[in-house]
C-alpha cells in the first residue's frame, strides 16, 4: 500500500468528493482528512492510501498542480515514518540512573546555633 499526501483542496470538500475525484486513477483503500480539533473544519489537506504504486503514480501525474476553485491540488507520496516497537503489556518504563556529582554530607550540629523557643500552651 502507498500513502499519498493530498493538499490544497477546498476546505468545504468532504471525503466522498475527494474519493470521487481520485477513483478514476485507482482504488482508494483509506482516506483521512485532517480537521481542526476545536472547529472540526477541514485544514485543506489529508492522506489517501492506495492499493498499488501504479495507481498512486497515476493520481500524482494527473491531479498534481490542478487548480480546484481558488486553490491548487498538491499530491505526493508520503514518507513512511518507522513505527515504534510495541511495549509489552504491564512493562514499567525504564529510567536512566541519575548521574550527578552531588554527595550528601552529614554535618555535625553547630553548638552556637540558637534554637527556636518552644511554643507555650497558655
Amino acid at each position: 500500500m502507498v500513502t499519498l499526501f493530498v493538499g490544497g483542496f477546498p476546505l468545504g470538500m468532504d471525503e466522498m468528493e475527494l474519493v470521487k475525484l481520485v477513483m478514476p486513477y485507482g482504488q482508494v483503500n483509506t482516506i483521512k482528512i485532517v480537521k481542526d480539533k476545536k472547529t472540526r473544519k477541514s485544514k485543506g489537506y489529508g492522506f489517501l492510501e492506495m492499493l498499488d504504486m501504479e495507481a498512486a503514480q497515476g493520481v500524482i501525474d494527473n491531479l498534481n498542480g490542478t487548480p480546484i476553485g481558488d486553490r491548487v491540488f498538491t499530491i505526493k507520496v508520503s514518507e513512511e515514518k518507522p513505527k515504534p516497537a510495541p511495549k509489552p503489556w504491564g512493562a514499567k518504563p525504564q529510567f536512566a540512573p541519575r548521574m550527578s556529582n552531588y554527595v550528601k554530607v552529614d554535618r555535625a550540629p553547630d553548638p552556637f546555633k540558637k534554637k527556636r523557643p518552644r511554643r507555650s500552651n497558655d
